[in-house]
């Protein structure tokens, strides 16, 4: 039995959020109603969340010895994570964000900064970090890092997901060690230089044989092609405050699913209702929830549908 569930390897960040009443028109100004210091980073935050719903966690990354550094560690511990390998580079600042929140939408726009100093090589990562666990999540950002932890899981017959929302140069060298690619709604259509979302995610499955290509859709909910289908999942309707975060608790949800081997159509639905949970409160990671409080909303909550994913996925699935 491997030690931990799951290990992640990537990005984590420190953000400062500011609320606004309205976001301000271009060269504008508008005054900020609230300033929060909140820990983030897309597979820091994903390790949280499966943390939450009680998988043993492993977080594999760098952070700076400054303020920032200091907050995200203090998160990340009190959540039962296991930080043996994540490395504090000295005179190094932490991965920041400057996150403006729009009050009357929820809806979020991103500044952020990551110093060269916060790279991680290969050849910092050593097999038995990653064959400790049972699958392996990764972003995109460090790419010789993450293909290199690809490799590595994949020949420890382990399954890869991947969290990606812009196209990293080499990132070709880590998608054929990927099994569940999810994607932010953009990449798909980016990578291919294909329009058709659909004929996107097609185009990449075949491409590199992952098991499940999908891309998350924001509001809308998210989008899957897996055995040879497309599944659409539409989103949860909350009262939504900040959307910080909501893709990041997607993934560690979606990790929990995979783990758990549900049904993708429940995987899918699973994922969203914990994101939409998340959207519910300020910061990154400031609606996390749990198993009952995600099945409860999934139980009540009214759905959110995109008439083009929903009328296409259901056209396909009566033609088969």
């Amino acid at each position: 039995m491997p030690q931990f569930d799951v290990v992640g390897v990537g990005l984590n960040a420190t953000d400062t959020l500011l609320v606004v009443p309205h976001f301000p028109a271009y060269a504008g100004k508008v005054p900020f109603q609230e300033e929060v210091l909140s820990p983030g980073g897309q597979v820091a935050s994903a390790m949280v969340t499966c943390a939450r719903l009680g998988l043993r966690t492993k977080y594999i990354g760098t952070l700076g010895d400054d303020e920032r550094g200091r907050i995200q560690m203090e998160s990340l511990r009190a959540s039962n994570i296991n930080l043996d390998h994540v490395q504090l580079r000295r005179g190094c600042a932490n991965q920041s964000a400057y996150i403006i929140i729009d009050r009357t939408t929820g809806e979020r726009t991103v500044l952020w900064r990551r110093p060269e100093c916060l790279r991680i090589a290969p050849s910092e990562i050593a097999p038995e970090q990653i064959n400790c666990a049972r699958l392996l999540h990764i972003d995109g950002h460090d790419t010789p890092a993450v293909e290199h932890a690809a490799r590595l899981a994949r020949a420890a017959g382990m399954p890869v997901t991947v969290d990606v929302d812009t196209i990293y140069h080499g990132f070709d060298r880590v998608l054929p060690y990927v099994d569940y690619l999810v994607a932010s709604s953009e990449f798909p259509v980016q990578w291919t230089n294909e329009s058709d979302p659909f004929k996107a995610l097609e185009t990449i499955q075949k491409e590199y044989k992952m098991k499940v290509a999908a891309m998350t859709l924001g509001a809308h909910g998210a989008l899957a092609l897996a055995e040879g289908r497309f599944l659409y999942s539409p989103a949860f309707v909350v009262n939504c405050v900040d959307t910080t975060g909501a893709g990041d608790v997607f993934h560690g949800a979606f990790c929990y699913a995979v783990l758990q081997d549900l049904p993708m159509s429940d995987a899918l639905d699973f994922s969203n209702a914990m994101a939409a949970l998340n959207c519910t409160a300020l910061g990154a990671r400031g609606g996390i929830r749990g198993l009952d409080e995600a099945r409860a909303l999934m139980a009540r909550a009214e759905r959110r549908s995109h008439p083009e994913f929903k009328n296409r996925t259901a056209s396909a699935f009566r033609a088969r």
